[in-house]
């Protein structure tokens, strides 16, 4: 397995094209992953303390619009 030492290497010697191409692709993939995590998190109930606690919120009046 590579290290994340040869990594660091690796990325440090890209051309500035391929850093570019790099940035973007590893953008997308971590964007992904939180997407996927969020899902599951939503799916699972992890996140419903989220809608009580707007629900409870909203009962006392005192959400701000954004």
């Amino acid at each position: 397995m590579i290290t994340m030492s040869e990594i660091k290497k690796a990325v440090d010697h890209l051309p500035e094209k391929e850093y570019i191409r790099f940035r973007t692709w590893f953008t997308e993939h971590d964007w992904e992953k939180w997407d996927r995590q969020i899902e599951e998190d939503s799916q699972s109930g992890a996140l419903d303390f989220l809608l009580s606690e707007a629900k409870s919120e909203k009962k006392r009046n005192s959400l701000r619009p954004l």
